[in-house]
Formats: structure tokens, sequence, C-alpha cells
């Protein structure tokens, strides 16, 4: 099978517009005419309309649509490991996340892509938030998975997963447990279990905290989030964590109640703009994909 005139078939559909399509694949006109002739008379199906100078796909186009994607996919994968394979490349990739990257979709794309590619040799650890972009800027490190509160610093190249914003946790057993929604300073007087960077740098709740004269006590600070969901569900202090990042299945003592005013983040990879090796560019192409 012709996988050029898939290509063509399946641009034709974005586009609908025989001379677009030619423009950005770099065919004439003539021949992008000629590859959907050809499949036609192969596939013995109609697969474009074309009444009044109107491009549509028609039930069949569309019905075929998904499995010519799937074919093009293989095929790109397929140059993707013989490029590995050629140039001999590094083929070990080094990520680093945030403590709690188990719970967001980015976990699954990483370990999607280490079933699908077994010879990229991956090396996957975590840091705190605000160790992450640092050691992007070191050598050995070629991505990150962390959560970014501002703009998205220009030098980097980002996919954005999703989004995340503040909630507090806190014990039954504590007044504060009836409140609908917290303010910052309502916690002033609390012991605070943080996951670790949760108090420096970019966190938009440490100006929360300075502008109402809070010194946070904090009991515990590092990167066990099952530790301080352990702790909260003994009764012990309070938590201010993002809202997608624990799971509560196993601790029936604990509610989570929204910060106001609401704090968003971003969740995204980075890596350093410009010129990559084949297992990162590979590993970008397919996160891509997976969002």
């Amino acid at each position: 099978m012709d996988t050029r005139k898939l290509a063509t078939f399946y641009n034709l559909a974005r586009t609908k517009n025989y001379s677009k399509t030619a423009e950005e694949i770099y065919l004439t006109q003539a021949t992008v005419s000629k590859h959907i002739m050809t499949l036609e008379k192969e596939w013995n199906v109609k697969l474009f309309s074309r009444e009044h100078r109107k491009v549509e796909l028609t039930k069949a186009g569309k019905a075929l649509l998904p499995e010519v994607r799937e074919v093009l996919d293989k095929e790109h994968q397929l140059t993707q490991r013989i490029e590995l394979l050629k140039n001999n490349a590094k083929k070990t990739l080094v990520i680093k996340g945030v403590p709690s990257i188990s719970q967001y979709s980015a976990f699954d794309t990483i370990t999607q892509f280490t079933k699908q590619y077994p010879e990229i040799n991956l090396k996957f650890s975590e840091a705190g938030t605000e160790k992450l972009t640092k050691v992007l800027n070191q050598d050995g490190t070629d991505i990150i998975f962390t959560r970014v509160f501002d703009q998205i610093d220009e030098k980097y190249d980002a996919i954005v997963n999703e989004y995340d914003y503040f909630v507090a946790l806190v014990p039954q057993n504590n007044l504060l447990a009836q409140a609908k929604q917290l303010k910052v300073e309502d916690l002033k007087d609390e012991s605070f279990l943080l996951l670790e960077g949760t108090m420096h740098g970019s966190n938009p709740i440490i100006p929360m905290l300075k502008k109402t004269d809070i010194q946070p006590r904090i009991m515990y600070e590092g990167q066990r989030i099952d530790l301080i969901l352990e702790m909260l569900n003994e009764g012990m202090g309070v938590s201010v964590v993002m809202d997608k990042s624990f799971d509560l299945t196993d601790y029936p003592n604990i509610v989570t109640i929204p910060i106001t005013p609401k704090k968003v983040s971003q969740l995204a990879f980075l890596k350093r703009k410009g010129p990559a090796l084949p297992a990162v560019d590979l590993f970008w192409k397919f996160a891509k994909n997976q969002l």
C-alpha cells in the first residue's frame, strides 16, 4: 500500500481543498487528484463528494479516515525507530517530574511510551517544583513535568497536559472541616504538612501568606504525599496541595476544601528549545499525539 496516497487522502480530508493540500504536501493539484482517484479505484468506494466546488468526505470516507490515520501513525513510529537505529543515537531519555505525577495524565503518557518503545532506556525520578527548572538547565535532564503558575518561559518548548488548583486538606476532627471554602489566613494557627517546594519560589501561596504575616509551623515537608495523607487521616495538621495531586480512597477522615481566591496552575512537559536527541524528539511527538 502506497502511504503517500494515504497521506494525500488524510490531508485533503482536513483541508477540503485540493489546491491547499497540494501546497501543504508539495505536490501538484493534478497529482493530488490522481492519488484520490487511484485510492477510490483500488478500494471501489467514493471517498469525496465534489458538488458545487465543495469538497466533503463521503460516509465511506469518514469511516476509513481513522484507519488511515492509524496506518500513517504506525509508519511514523517505524520511521522514528529506524532513525534511532541508523544513527546509533543515544537511547537514554531522562525525565524528572513532580512527586504527585502519578495522579496526572502525564504519568500514563510516560508509561505508554515505555511500553511502545522498550528500546529507549528511560530514567525517571521525582523532584520538588522549584528544583525541576534548575535541573532542566543542567546537562543530563532532557524533559521535566512540572507545574507553572505564570507564563511559560519562551526559552522552553511546552506541552500543557492539564490544569489544577489549590485546596486545603483538613482532618474531619478539625473545626475548619465544616467550612465550604477557606482563605489562606484561616490556616494561620495550624501545623502544615507540605510537599517539598510548596512554600518556595514562584508558588502563589507564598505572597498570600506574606500578606497576612503568617509564619507557618511546618510539621512535615517532603516528597511523600502518602505520608501526608496518613498523618492527616490520623488527625494531625493541615495541608495545602493541588486538587488532582492525591487520592482519598483509603483516607476517609480527610476533608477537601477549596482555597479562595482560586489559584490555578498549568501542568506541563518542558524541554529546552533547539535541536534534541532522537529519543527526546520521539517522546515529544508521542506526548503531543497522546494529548
